[in-house]
């Protein structure tokens, strides 16, 4: 069983396996590359070819234990038939959907065919590595979480506080439900599909998951990941599944616990030791250094991996991020972070 995998079934492997989030993208050159030759983001993820190339790039470079499929959270809305737009500088541009209206107009009878391209490139992934000899790396599958796929789409983008998904949960609460369950549906689909296509493990980014009450918390991060995991264990049994709800606090061991995922990403600014006791001994950890500390390189970094290492050991471990790599990251420090974890 490839290292992540055996990581992700409960076994302590030392040194840990390791990827990073993001760890496909525009700190590296050869993306850049890449990038310059569609017009734009969504263009990418819908080229089977050159996003199969993209999520290959730092496998080549570092050998990283693990690829993830190189695609976005946002395809999901997307291929609903919600309208969606990277502007250089602003990030994601949606429709606001605010509404009975705009819930009804999403057409999950679109999903299966809008995919397809991104089924390709999971195949063609997965082929890929095979074929230039990293057969003990494994396919990482993804998709964005009900909640945090709603934030978007509720706020037409990003958002400093979330105040108008939070408050149509609040004063819409069916609207809003049947916003969830269409997502949770579409997500099971969307995410089966990649498995058949060959991806190993999959991963459930919840990025908003920590501006909602305990309550909402429970109504709309665990329980749709319960249905998400108990599903996909249906169709897929040995599925591996982890997630990851950011700035979630003290209800990530609940999380953990809950939802039935083999792994929990642990952000950035939780203490990686304290909310590894939160959780089911069993359940792998996955975290959390600060990008940050890797734009830092040199001994900030060293201090704060061995940091983390030490406080994980003995249990089953995936070094990682606590957020995406940042743009501005010298390549040279991701190999030098590489080197410092390899060595336990």
């Amino acid at each position: 069983m490839k290292r992540l995998l055996r990581s992700l079934d409960g076994e302590a492997v030392w040194p840990p396996p390791v990827w990073l989030m993001r760890q496909a993208g525009r700190y590296l050159p050869e993306y850049r590359a890449v990038r310059a030759k569609v017009p734009d983001f969504v263009a990418l993820c819908l080229n089977p070819e050159l996003s199969t190339e993209v999520t290959l790039q730092p496998i080549r470079r570092y050998g990283f234990d693990a690829a993830i499929l190189f695609s976005d959270i946002l395809m999901l809305p997307w291929a609903l038939g919600h309208g969606l737009a990277f502007k250089e500088g602003e990030g994601p541009c949606l429709p606001e959907l605010r509404d009975e209206a705009g819930v009804a107009a999403l057409d999950p009878s679109r999903l299966t065919d809008r995919v397809k391209p991104i089924m390709e490139t999971v195949q063609r992934i997965r082929a890929g590595l095979t074929a230039e000899g990293f057969g003990e790396t494994a396919l990482i599958g993804f998709a964005g979480a009900p909640f945090t796929v709603a934030c978007y789409m509720v706020e037409g983008g990003g958002s400093k506080d979330f105040a108008a998904v939070r408050g149509m949960a609040y004063t819409q609460p069916k609207v809003f439900q049947r916003l969830m369950d269409t997502l949770t549906d579409a997500t099971i689909e969307y995410l089966s599909a990649q498995v058949t296509a060959g991806a190993e493990a999959l991963m459930l980014f919840d990025s908003w998951a920590g501006v909602l009450s305990a309550n909402m918390f429970r109504q709309h991060v665990i329980a749709p990941a319960a249905k998400i995991v108990q599903a996909l264990r249906a169709r897929h049994p040995g599925i591996k599944l982890i997630g990851f709800p950011r700035l979630g606090g003290v209800m990530v061991g609940e999380y953990a616990a809950a939802t039935g995922v083999d792994g929990v990403g642990i952000d950035t600014g939780s203490d990686i030791a304290a909310v590894a006791d939160m959780m089911p001994v069993h359940i792998a950890v996955q975290g959390n250094l600060d990008p940050l500390a890797v734009v830092a390189g040199g001994n900030a970094m060293r201090v704060e991996a061995e940091g983390i290492l030490d406080a994980v050991r003995g249990r089953p471990f995936i070094f990682n991020l606590g957020h995406g790599i940042v743009p501005q990251t010298p390549p040279e420090n991701v190999a030098a972070l590489l080197e410092i974890v390899r060595a336990g």
